[in-house]
């Protein structure tokens, strides 16, 4: 029992699962988050631009039992909406990203190669 235990702690204090954990806490607050903004911001927007509809109100009553297929089809656009949003936040962060390569690999571009450096030592060696 002992070794479990001690094999328990060395797996839990793992970088790798303590790491999942942080991803996952902050991976839920930015999950409201959004689904905040699809719910009070964008979600009513489009339904301003597309005369104020809202599918969740879709039904069919069939015997005794509603089946509520507008909520499913507005899950459907808010997923869609929500999908949207975030590729056009990380295809912002990649283009920052780019940009800031690019940067990094003109300032390297500036600076002589190894090669470079040493013929000019010849060179002044040369010039003595």
């Amino acid at each position: 029992m002992k070794g479990f235990i001690e094999e328990f702690k060395a797996f839990a204090v793992k970088g790798n699962v303590i790491d999942l954990a942080v991803a996952v806490v902050v991976g839920g607050a930015f999950g409201k988050i959004v689904s905040s903004l699809v719910t009070n911001i964008i979600t009513p927007s489009m339904g301003v631009f597309m005369g104020g509809i809202d599918f969740s109100g879709l039904s069919v009553t069939v015997g005794e039992a509603e089946i509520t297929y507008g909520v499913f089809i507005q899950s459907i656009v808010d997923f869609l909406i929500v999908a949207l949003v975030i590729f056009l936040a990380i295809k912002g962060l990649s283009s920052l990203k780019k940009k800031e390569e690019a940067k990094v690999e003109v300032e390297k571009a500036k600076e002589p190669s190894d090669e470079a450096k040493i013929l000019l030592e010849i060179r002044d060696l040369l010039q003595k």
